[in-house]
């Protein structure tokens, strides 16, 4: 008689898991191609040869680290004064060590966006990690935060244009698990602060975040109180202390000089009202059920593992609110302060569904609320869809075109025209010169000359002023949309008068104060990029190159 071969029998849970992993899997190659493509569309051709840039702010960064590398020490100018212009002390050392590379400057900024992209992916699987900790493993939980991780344009963006983003937005999620797993195993953990005082060297203000954390641990956690008080406490004022004994010894200054010159010089109350004006913003592009779902699901349900997504949000919104917002807000995504707790957002969002999943397949009320599991599926794809479409598409259909990749990212073209301009100075001037610039990461990066900061974020001495209003308007409405912090400081009598730079790149708010420094001392020559002024018989411009310059073939990617 003969036998049958056995047959494997699949179980239904094995098959589900398999497709989770599968859709896991997808949403990640889907994420690495988007990156992929990011990058490339922020490049251009110049000359022939391809560049990659960062966000300019970035470009700072990467000009201390380029000192750094180079032996001059953390400085914005080779030989100069020493200034903390930069905001992320370990991310421009980890910036640096890419400068000890054999690679060209047009591609020095290549790995670092690759760095992001990295990053990125790590951070997806601390939000599945996170996600699966609170669902006890929900497939529709941690597919539905992931996915709307993955393609948050704004998270996207500034992590790929090399901020520090990319790296916070991977230690506050990790933190997250580490301070939920704590709480659930009863004892501290002492990796859990370290990582927090971590965050505190690649960008100080993340002693909010670090903070945060902590209380809702001392008070979720009553058991271990003292142990994880004093734990925590001692490591994050550590790592403070360490931070501010450098600063003091570097630079003879306890606070970095961008916290003068954004926190200082400018009405407290004003401040925060043009944060609680800018605020609300980011809320309203939210559909109604997605702004809801994190009080749906933790006051309805009082899920205390919860309740610490929600309060990581709350803190960075409010952190947000405090210093006004950020610079750039009227790009109309989500600032660099809020995005990195977005993701705590989205798990939220994905408890919500499958809280309203268990809702309408419990026999209790079956009756009452007659829905197939088919057309629950349906509309939660729906209500997903939606919630990407709307934090990455509104207000307007330019912000649709930028995050489906159909136009160029934000400040690409920009930099273009900032490389353009970098390499005419190079060409065209002695390495002794001096340039004056508002925006100071591209052009003096690419330059390689010694640079005035106009706007004092490397300049102690215009960092310490009061900040200007850009108009006299009566509307205060618009007195508060016009407040760009780290933009409204400015002193031409000590930048042009008293430091005489052989070139101004660009002039920053009302010209006509520039003039009296600028009449009969400097050359104006209109550019394709804007104005540059050019100091009279300067020996460290190359006067007969200069008028040879000829316009260079430029195309975009």
């Amino acid at each position: 008689m003969e036998t049958q071969p056995s047959q494997r029998i699949e179980c239904p849970r094995h098959n589900f898991e398999k497709t989770g992993r599968v859709l896991f899997c997808l949403i990640l190659i889907s994420c690495c191609i988007y990156a992929s493509v990011f990058i490339y569309r922020t490049s251009f051709v110049v000359d022939g040869e391809r560049f990659f840039t960062l966000f300019d702010d970035a470009m700072i960064s990467m000009r201390y680290a380029k000192n750094l590398a180079n032996g001059y020490g953390l400085v914005w100018n080779p030989g100069g004064e020493r200034v903390e212009g930069y905001t992320n002390p370990l991310w421009v050392f980890f910036m640096a060590l890419f400068h000890l590379l054999p690679l060209s400057q047009s591609k020095i900024s290549l790995p670092i966006q690759l760095s992001g992209m990295g990053f990125l992916l790590i951070n997806l699987f601390c939000v599945k990690k996170i996600a699966d900790f609170l669902s006890n493993g929900d497939r529709l939980v941690s597919l539905t935060a992931v996915f709307l991780t993955a393609f948050c344009y704004p998270l996207i963006y500034w992590s790929l244009r090399g901020m520090e983003v990319s790296v916070l937005v991977c230690i506050v999620n990790f933190s997250i698990w580490l301070a939920l797993r704590s709480v659930q195993t009863g004892r501290p953990s002492c990796v859990l602060y370290l990582v927090l005082g971590t965050a505190t060297l690649v960008r100080p203000d993340m002693i909010v975040t670090a903070v945060s954390i902590l209380m809702y641990i001392l008070v979720v956690d009553p058991r271990n109180r003292a142990r994880n008080g004093v734990l925590g406490l001692t490591v994050l004022f550590s790592f403070v202390l360490l931070q501010t004994v450098f600063r003091f010894a570097y630079y003879g200054e306890f606070l970095p000089n961008t916290y003068y010159l954004k926190m200082t010089g400018y009405p407290f109350l004003l401040r925060i009202s043009r944060g609680l004006i800018v605020a609300p913003k980011l809320l309203c592009t939210m559909i109604p059920l997605v702004l809801l779902a994190p009080f749906v699901y933790v006051f309805l349900r009082r899920n205390s593992q919860a309740l610490l997504l929600f309060w990581i949000f709350s803190t960075q919104m409010l952190y947000s609110i405090y210093v006004g917002g950020d610079a750039w807000e009227s790009w109309g995504r989500s600032n660099r302060y809020v995005v990195i707790a977005m993701p705590a957002l989205f798990i939220l969002l994905g408890c919500t569904l499958a809280d309203m999943r268990r809702l309408f397949s419990d026999s209790k009320y079956g009756n009452a609320i007659p829905l197939s599991k088919k057309g629950f599926t349906l509309g939660a794809i729906s209500l997903v869809l939606g919630a990407q479409l709307s934090f990455n598409a509104i207000p307007s259909t330019g912000e649709l075109r930028e995050w489906l990749q159909l136009d160029r990212p934000y400040m690409a073209d920009a930099d273009q025209g900032s490389v353009e301009t970098a390499l005419m100075l190079k060409r065209t001037t002695t390495p002794e010169a001096t340039i004056a610039v508002v925006f100071a990461g591209v052009v003096p990066y690419f330059s390689d000359r010694t640079a005035i900061d106009l706007l004092g974020k490397n300049d102690k001495n215009i960092a310490r002023q009061k900040m200007r209003r850009l108009s006299d308007d009566s509307k205060m409405l618009y007195k508060y949309r016009a407040f760009y912090p780290g933009h409204l400081k400015w002193d031409y009598s000590y930048s042009i008068g008293f430091l005489q730079p052989d070139i101004i790149v660009r002039l920053w708010g009302p010209e006509q104060e520039a003039l009296p420094y600028l009449e009969g001392k400097y050359i104006s020559v209109r550019t394709p990029r804007g104005d540059i002024y050019l100091k009279r018989n300067s020996r460290e411009i190359l006067w007969e190159g200069l008028e040879r310059q000829d316009s260079h073939s430029v195309s975009g990617s």
